[in-house]
């Protein structure tokens, strides 16, 4: 008889683990789907690049720091370099 206890406590420790293990694939599940669903934000057109004169960093047209002679630089400082030589 007490095999028979023993058992069934066994068995209803089981069946709860299993439960609780399938409740848990299937919040993963519903996170995993929603994850998918979700868009990227969408990127911006792209930018035209250019590379500065004094280091040749490419970087983009509108962060350019404009020069003379149409020169374009990545900063003041690499502006007043290139004025110095």
């Amino acid at each position: 008889m007490k095999y028979l206890l023993v058992l069934a406590v066994l068995w209803v420790a089981i069946w709860l683990w299993r439960k609780n293990r399938r409740e848990e694939m299937r919040d993963a599940m519903r996170e995993r789907t929603a994850k998918a669903q979700r868009k990227p934000a969408p990127a911006g057109p792209p930018q035209a690049m250019v590379r500065c004169a004094h280091c040749g960093l490419h970087l983009p047209a509108t962060e350019a720091v404009a020069g003379p002679g149409g020169a374009v630089y990545c900063s003041t400082a690499h502006r007043e370099a290139a004025a110095r030589q």
